[in-house]
Protein backbone atom coordinates (compact mmCIF):
# COMPACT_ATOMS: atom_id res chain seq x y z
CA UNK A 1 0.00 0.00 0.00
CA UNK A 2 1.37 3.57 -1.11
CA UNK A 3 1.71 6.47 1.26
CA UNK A 4 -1.08 8.19 -0.27
CA UNK A 5 -3.53 5.46 0.91
CA UNK A 6 -2.68 5.02 4.07
CA UNK A 7 -5.73 5.52 7.16
CA UNK A 8 -8.12 4.62 4.69
CA UNK A 9 -11.01 2.59 6.48
CA UNK A 10 -12.10 0.69 3.28
CA UNK A 11 -9.86 -0.97 0.12
CA UNK A 12 -11.02 0.85 -3.14
CA UNK A 13 -9.07 0.13 -6.26
CA UNK A 14 -6.30 1.80 -6.68
CA UNK A 15 -4.64 3.00 -10.96
CA UNK A 16 -1.56 3.31 -11.93
CA UNK A 17 -0.38 4.76 -15.29
CA UNK A 18 3.13 4.18 -15.98
CA UNK A 19 4.61 5.67 -18.93
CA UNK A 20 6.61 3.88 -21.38
CA UNK A 21 8.02 4.53 -25.42
CA UNK A 22 5.29 2.26 -26.93
CA UNK A 23 2.60 4.61 -25.05
CA UNK A 24 1.85 3.63 -21.96
CA UNK A 25 0.42 0.77 -20.25
CA UNK A 26 -2.46 1.22 -17.68
CA UNK A 27 -2.34 -1.10 -14.35
CA UNK A 28 -5.46 -1.47 -11.77
CA UNK A 29 -4.72 -3.32 -8.72
CA UNK A 30 -8.18 -4.22 -6.62
CA UNK A 31 -8.33 -6.05 -3.07
CA UNK A 32 -11.61 -5.47 -1.50
CA UNK A 33 -10.15 -4.91 2.23
CA UNK A 34 -12.49 -3.76 5.84
CA UNK A 35 -9.88 -1.77 8.81
CA UNK A 36 -11.87 -3.38 12.30
CA UNK A 37 -10.35 -1.87 15.32
CA UNK A 38 -10.54 -4.40 18.28
CA UNK A 39 -9.18 -2.38 21.54
CA UNK A 40 -6.31 -0.70 20.34
CA UNK A 41 -5.20 -3.32 17.47
CA UNK A 42 -6.25 -2.88 13.84
CA UNK A 43 -7.25 -5.84 11.41
CA UNK A 44 -7.45 -5.71 7.91
CA UNK A 45 -10.36 -8.01 6.77
CA UNK A 46 -10.67 -9.30 3.14
CA UNK A 47 -12.94 -11.80 1.55
CA UNK A 48 -10.36 -14.13 1.25
CA UNK A 49 -9.86 -14.81 4.76
CA UNK A 50 -12.80 -13.21 6.50
CA UNK A 51 -15.62 -15.71 7.46
CA UNK A 52 -19.26 -13.43 8.10
CA UNK A 53 -19.19 -13.11 11.51
CA UNK A 54 -16.25 -10.48 10.43
CA UNK A 55 -17.86 -8.91 7.86
CA UNK A 56 -21.04 -8.26 9.93
CA UNK A 57 -18.71 -6.99 12.63
CA UNK A 58 -16.99 -4.73 10.52
CA UNK A 59 -20.23 -3.48 9.13
CA UNK A 60 -21.70 -2.96 12.57
CA UNK A 61 -18.80 -0.90 13.63
CA UNK A 62 -18.42 1.19 10.08
CA UNK A 63 -22.16 2.20 10.78
CA UNK A 64 -21.47 3.15 15.14
CA UNK A 65 -18.76 5.25 13.84
CA UNK A 66 -21.39 7.27 10.99
CA UNK A 67 -23.83 7.15 13.55
CA UNK A 68 -23.72 10.82 15.11
CA UNK A 69 -23.90 10.56 18.66
CA UNK A 70 -24.35 13.27 20.94
CA UNK A 71 -21.42 12.15 23.77
CA UNK A 72 -22.78 14.56 26.71
CA UNK A 73 -26.35 13.02 26.29
CA UNK A 74 -25.05 9.35 26.01
CA UNK A 75 -23.21 10.16 29.37
CA UNK A 76 -26.50 11.95 30.85
CA UNK A 77 -28.59 8.96 30.31
CA UNK A 78 -26.20 6.85 31.48
CA UNK A 79 -26.04 8.61 34.72
CA UNK A 80 -29.64 9.19 35.12
CA UNK A 81 -30.40 5.06 34.96
CA UNK A 82 -27.01 4.38 37.00
CA UNK A 83 -28.63 6.64 39.97
CA UNK A 84 -31.77 5.30 39.07
CA UNK A 85 -29.96 2.22 40.00
CA UNK A 86 -28.51 3.18 42.83
CA UNK A 87 -31.51 4.35 44.00
CA UNK A 88 -33.45 0.55 43.63
CA UNK A 89 -30.07 -0.88 45.33
CA UNK A 90 -31.29 1.32 48.71
CA UNK A 91 -27.43 2.95 48.31
CA UNK A 92 -29.15 6.37 48.43
CA UNK A 93 -32.29 7.61 49.77
CA UNK A 94 -32.87 10.54 47.67
CA UNK A 95 -31.54 12.60 44.92
CA UNK A 96 -30.48 15.34 47.70
CA UNK A 97 -27.97 12.44 48.89
CA UNK A 98 -27.10 11.79 45.22
CA UNK A 99 -26.34 15.17 44.34
CA UNK A 100 -24.19 16.14 47.73
CA UNK A 101 -22.33 13.15 46.73
CA UNK A 102 -21.81 13.96 43.08
CA UNK A 103 -21.25 17.70 44.31
CA UNK A 104 -23.46 18.80 41.78
CA UNK A 105 -26.78 21.14 42.14
CA UNK A 106 -30.06 19.14 43.51
CA UNK A 107 -31.68 21.20 40.19
CA UNK A 108 -29.47 19.59 37.89
CA UNK A 109 -29.56 16.33 39.12
CA UNK A 110 -33.01 16.06 39.16
CA UNK A 111 -33.45 16.96 35.81
CA UNK A 112 -30.80 14.55 34.54
CA UNK A 113 -32.51 11.51 36.78
CA UNK A 114 -35.70 12.86 34.48
CA UNK A 115 -33.79 11.04 31.69
CA UNK A 116 -34.53 7.88 33.35
CA UNK A 117 -38.21 7.78 32.73
CA UNK A 118 -37.53 8.19 28.92
CA UNK A 119 -39.67 5.44 26.45
CA UNK A 120 -36.87 2.44 25.75
CA UNK A 121 -37.99 3.10 21.82
CA UNK A 122 -36.56 6.39 22.69
CA UNK A 123 -33.41 5.91 24.04
CA UNK A 124 -32.70 3.57 21.19
CA UNK A 125 -33.75 5.83 18.70
CA UNK A 126 -31.43 8.75 20.44
CA UNK A 127 -28.44 5.91 20.66
CA UNK A 128 -28.51 4.83 17.24
CA UNK A 129 -28.76 8.32 15.78
CA UNK A 130 -32.66 8.28 14.54
CA UNK A 131 -34.37 10.42 16.97
CA UNK A 132 -32.23 14.35 16.84
CA UNK A 133 -32.67 15.93 20.10
CA UNK A 134 -29.82 17.47 22.15
CA UNK A 135 -28.88 16.96 26.29
CA UNK A 136 -29.96 20.84 26.33
CA UNK A 137 -33.55 20.05 24.54
CA UNK A 138 -34.37 17.60 27.25
CA UNK A 139 -32.78 18.92 30.06
CA UNK A 140 -35.09 22.01 29.58
CA UNK A 141 -37.84 20.65 28.42
CA UNK A 142 -40.97 19.28 30.43
CA UNK A 143 -40.99 16.15 29.44
CA UNK A 144 -44.51 13.98 30.14
CA UNK A 145 -44.39 10.62 32.38
CA UNK A 146 -46.32 9.23 29.72
CA UNK A 147 -44.29 7.45 27.22
CA UNK A 148 -46.71 8.34 24.16
CA UNK A 149 -46.83 11.64 25.32
CA UNK A 150 -43.02 11.77 24.99
CA UNK A 151 -43.27 10.26 21.82
CA UNK A 152 -45.27 12.62 20.36
CA UNK A 153 -43.25 15.80 21.98
CA UNK A 154 -39.89 14.51 20.36
CA UNK A 155 -40.55 13.44 17.45
CA UNK A 156 -42.56 16.52 16.02
CA UNK A 157 -40.08 18.29 18.49
CA UNK A 158 -42.03 20.50 20.82
CA UNK A 159 -40.13 18.71 24.14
Amino acid sequence: MSKKHRGQAKGDSVTYQRPIPAGGVQLETFMPWTLVRRGLKKQVITPLDAPQEFLDEARRERLMREADQDAPLMRALGLAHHWQRLLEEGRFSSMTEIAAAEEIDLGQASKISRLAQLAPDLIEGIVLGRVKVGVSQLLRGKLSASWPAQREALVVGRC
